[in-house]
């Protein structure tokens, strides 16, 4: 690995930050502490900062020379609502809180870009570094740009990162195109007439008619959509009833549906409330549907991407560099950003879990698990990644 080296020799220090936020992890829009830590440390290196975008978001500025051309990179602050099974030295301080996703590290890796940039300006332009709260289901990003993100600063692209449990630590992954799905939840109340068990035929049954609504909805995903064209329709929940003897009056089903385009998006959702409503209804039942988008999918500008493969390779080798990593399932609020400016999101490899220390849970170190934790080791590779996209995009975009 091509290190920046006055970036490795710093990892203690910002090591020593993220342990820190690690220890001290804030929900969604709640993230002040962390905001806090990330204000006064780049204060302290001397670059300008703006408050209060998305509640708890951070902006900081960096320029240089004389174009008018900027680009943004983005960090996530939040934690999740998890008890934390490690118990080394930086473990979660606040019972039911954790940096069980590795944002405590993405804000950590920003931080190490941003004190070389701000001492070294190799570039012609200008740096926003976005430190957003809320990616865990609060829809920061979008929070964010309705307080003005792209309108007080306006920027050419915007870029984020991930990390990636699994993969090997000094690998990095791109892809043009979809990266991650789009979220979306639903929840279908069928109601009929309650009676008594013995008697189903002086009510209407609302329980059977959920398990049919249930089994008729894959049909959209294999008869109604293109083959080629990936979704996923999961029902997680069907609740109904209070005892063994009587027909519940109502039941509700509910689920949630991940799809690489928004029009794929349209079809489902079309679909679910006419197949849930008729259904329903030839049972002698009505349906009720609730449909909430939360987070479309994050679809990466083919350019932008190709630009961040490269990026990698001056760091790694091109081996550890995958251009056309298999999307996931999984979703990002990264998408909002990228439905108004072009560029890319990128997976770093995370390793598979040997770097914790003594004291670490027993559960592999995925994310979203309570054994997770950040791997230190790629705190000036990710650095490193954010300087050399920095200097590049510039230089190709004089």
């Amino acid at each position: 690995m091509k290190l920046i080296p006055e970036i490795d020799a710093a990892r203690g220090e910002i090591q020593t930050i993220r342990r820190d936020i690690h220890a001290h992890p804030e929900l969604c829009f709640e993230e002040k502490r962390t905001s806090d830590v990330v204000a006064e440390t780049l204060t302290q290196w001397g670059i300008p900062i703006h408050r209060g975008l998305g509640t708890t978001g951070v902006v900081g500025i960096i320029k240089n020379g004389s174009s008018d051309r900027a680009i943004g990179l983005r960090a996530d602050m939040d934690a999740l609502p998890i008890h934390e099974a490690n118990t080394f030295e930086h473990a979660s301080k606040h019972e039911g809180k954790m940096h069980a996703c590795g944002h405590d590290g993405h804000t950590a890796m920003l931080l190490a870009a941003a004190q070389y940039l701000q001492k070294h300006r190799n570039f012609d332009g200008t740096v926003y570094l976005i430190f957003q709260p809320a990616e865990e289901g609060g829809g920061g990003a979008r929070e964010m740009i309705k307080d003005g993100l792209f309108t007080r600063f306006p920027m050419d692209a915007v870029f984020g990162m991930h990390n990636w449990p699994g993969v090997p630590t000094g690998t990095f992954a791109v892809t043009p195109g979809p990266m991650m799905a789009s979220s979306n939840e639903f929840k279908i109340t069928i109601r009929g007439k309650g009676t008594h068990a013995g008697i189903p035929n002086a009510g209407i049954d609302p329980v059977i008619a959920a398990v049919q609504v249930a089994q008729a909805l894959q049909s959209i995903i294999t008869r109604n959509k293109r083959p080629i064209d990936a979704a996923v329709l999961s029902i997680t929940q069907i609740h109904a009833g209070d005892t063994t003897n009587v027909v519940p009056d109502v039941a509700w089903l509910g689920g949630t549906i991940r799809t690489f385009s928004i029009e794929v998006l349209d079809l489902i959702e079309s679909r679910l409330r006419e197949v849930s409503e008729f259904v329903a209804k030839g049972l002698g039942c009505s349906a009720e549907i609730e449909f909430q988008r939360n987070y479309p999918p994050t679809i990466n500008d083919p350019a932008m991407a190709a630009l961040c493969a490269d990026v990698m390779r001056q760091i790694v080798s091109d081996e550890n560099v995958n251009d056309k990593v298999e999307p996931t399932m999984g979703a990002e609020d990264f998408s909002f950003m990228l439905l108004e400016k072009p560029g890319a999101y990128v997976f770093i490899g995370n390793g598979d879990g040997t770097h914790r220390d003594t004291g670490h849970g027993l559960g592999p170190c995925n994310l979203h698990n309570a054994s997770y934790d950040f791997n230190d080791d790629l705190l000036p590779l990710g650095g490193t990644y954010w300087v050399k996209l920095v200097e590049t995009y510039f230089e190709r975009n004089k």
